[in-house]
């Protein structure tokens, strides 16, 4: 198994997130202010140069003000496709 960092669905996931702090029209460093950390840990992710904890995934939704459940949506209708 190769490392989830660089799997399909974690760039589904990654490129979510992504699309979803520019809808809410959040700039990387007003996202990193949100989450106290430096800006380029938000581009570190984005680039998929960082993978997510569960509970960094859980705080950034939070943040950016999505439903970190939509997330888990996208790849789990990969990983199961309905029968």
């Amino acid at each position: 198994m190769k490392k989830t960092i660089h799997s399909d669905d974690y760039q589904i996931l990654v490129t979510w997130l992504k699309s979803s702090r520019h809808k809410k029209g959040l700039s990387m460093r007003e996202l990193a202010d949100k989450l106290g950390v430096p800006h380029s840990w938000i581009g570190k992710v984005e680039q998929m140069e960082r993978r997510l904890d569960v509970v960094e995934y859980m705080r950034l939704c939070q943040c950016i003000g999505i439903d970190p459940v939509e997330g888990i949506a996208l790849i789990q209708a990969r990983m199961f496709p309905p029968k």
